[in-house]
């Protein structure tokens, strides 16, 4: 049964660039049951040396047709075309990791003899997959976040269902296709866009034994508490990242690291910069600063190669921005530039000083070109404002003093801390994980692959 299709569209000028056809449940239906036989038929699993090459052929693919991928990535995401050739060089690093971590999969002799009880005993693990992946992922990097989601899933030998965003599902389309190409038999990684009610009966389905999921809080958490007992699963969401800013900070190479950080794709990443907590004295000169840099942004779309900053994804988007400045504005805030819609589409890189504690921009994740600048009366005040939301991500402190830079290691609520970077720095081998409401689990290549696995030890009675 056919589901429809997905009209795409180019976020900048909303012209068409091309369409996916919908999954309806009878075909997601028999996909599930073919992943769960491909599971439980454990003689036809994919040995380790017949998934590395398909992932070395895959990533060879990825390759030769980069600019077409970076090109897709800004043509059906909005993000500037530097920046998504860096995405593309990212998910093909990330097919490599996933090579690397492959070995990594073993598991570990268990001493037996330690009582009485297990002497004359020899006890091993292994690591063998944990059944069929169902990943959900988001727009805001179209191709690499599906490397982080389906390749580990190749990696381990778990046949994988990829729900892209409903914005960009081409990248994901083609990186399934040459996967495909790359000798995966294509009953190991399906290409599944689908409405809504089809995506929830999809996730909360029994046969589903990890579940992987990027994008809002709101759907990632109402999703977790349908899922079927015994269904795994990893969330990613977004935080309001804060920045402490020390009296020692090398401002002068501070202010470009903090506008890259709030502006990159427009500021719709889940750790960008939102929250600069400034020294008392100092934060009216730190604003200016960032404002006249974020004026020199040159916006527009996304496929052109002067753009700096791209649209944001739907035009609700930038009417959902305009209206929280506007409420900032109303309650105190000061707009030292931008504040402004460009156009249906695209909203002025904007720098807020001194926004009320109560206004959405300082409670909620704006995910857009928004950076809010506040005076904080010393370092604990900046600490316990910063740990003051329900959700947690990336944090950062700049400081030339070493204690400092400790005591804000020691006291941010963050799954990691920064120090003289932005917020939205990340290597795809490190661990990146959201707290309280932020996420559930840990991302990173590696920590993926090892939630798609899991044990089983033998004992041996001698």
């Amino acid at each position: 049964m056919s589901g429809g299709t997905l009209e795409v569209v180019n976020p900048f000028d909303l012209k068409a660039i091309g369409s996916v056809a919908l999954s309806g449940w009878d075909e997601i239906d028999g996909y599930l049951a073919m992943a769960k036989q491909l599971h439980e038929n454990r003689k036809g699993w994919l040995p380790a040396y017949q998934r590395i090459e398909i992932l070395k052929r895959a990533g060879a693919l990825m390759q030769s047709r980069f600019e077409e991928l970076a090109y897709l990535i800004a043509n059906e995401g909005g993000k500037p075309l530097i920046d998504a050739r860096v995405e593309v060089a990212r998910a093909i690093d990330g097919m490599n990791l996933c090579i690397k971590e492959i070995p990594n999969l073993t598991g570990k002799q268990i001493p037996m003899d330690l009582t009485a009880a297990g002497a004359g005993r020899i006890a091993f693990t292994q690591r063998e997959p944990i059944g069929p992946v169902v990943a959900v992922s988001a727009f805001n990097h179209p191709l690499n976040l599906i490397v982080h989601q389906v390749a580990p899933a190749v990696a381990t030998g778990c046949p994988v269902l990829v729900k892209p965003a409903d914005d960009t599902p081409l990248s994901c389309q083609v990186f399934v296709d040459i996967l495909i190409e790359a000798g995966l038999p294509e009953e190991w990684c399906r290409f599944v866009p689908c409405d809504i009610p089809t995506a929830e009966q999809l996730v909360t389905d029994p046969r589903v034994a990890f579940f992987t999921f990027i994008g809002s809080g709101k759907v990632g958490w109402m999703l977790r508490s349908k899922l079927a007992p015994g269904t795994r699963c990893a969330l990613e969401h977004g935080g309001s990242a804060p920045v402490i800013v020390d009296q020692t900070a090398d401002i002068e190479a501070m202010i470009p690291s903090l506008v890259k950080g709030a502006f990159y794709h427009s500021g719709q990443v889940c750790v960008s910069v939102q929250r600069v907590l400034a020294p008392k004295g100092m934060a009216d000169d730190i604003a200016q600063l960032l404002s006249d840099a974020a004026a020199k942004l040159v916006v527009g779309n996304a496929v052109h190669e002067d753009t700096e900053a791209g649209p944001l994804i739907r035009p609700r988007e930038v009417d959902r921005v305009a209206e929280w400045v506007e409420e900032a504005k109303v309650t105190g805030a000061s707009v030292l530039t931008g504040g402004t819609k460009r156009g249906d589409t695209t909203y002025e890189p904007t720098v807020l000083l001194g926004p009320s504690l109560t206004a959405k921009v300082s409670l909620q994740e704006i995910f857009g070109p928004v950076m809010c600048v506040y005076e904080c009366e010393n370092f604990d005040a900046a600490i316990l404002q910063a740990n003051s939301l329900p959700f947690a991500f990336q944090a950062s402190v700049y400081s030339k003093d070493l204690d400092v830079a400790m005591q804000a290691i020691q006291n941010l609520d963050a799954t990691a801390v920064m120090v003289n970077d932005h917020t939205a720095f990340r290597v795809d081998w490190m661990p990146f994980a959201g707290r309280k409401k932020s996420g559930y689990g840990t991302g990173g290549i590696g920590y993926t692959m090892h939630d798609m696995t899991q044990d089983k030890m033998a004992v041996i009675k001698l």
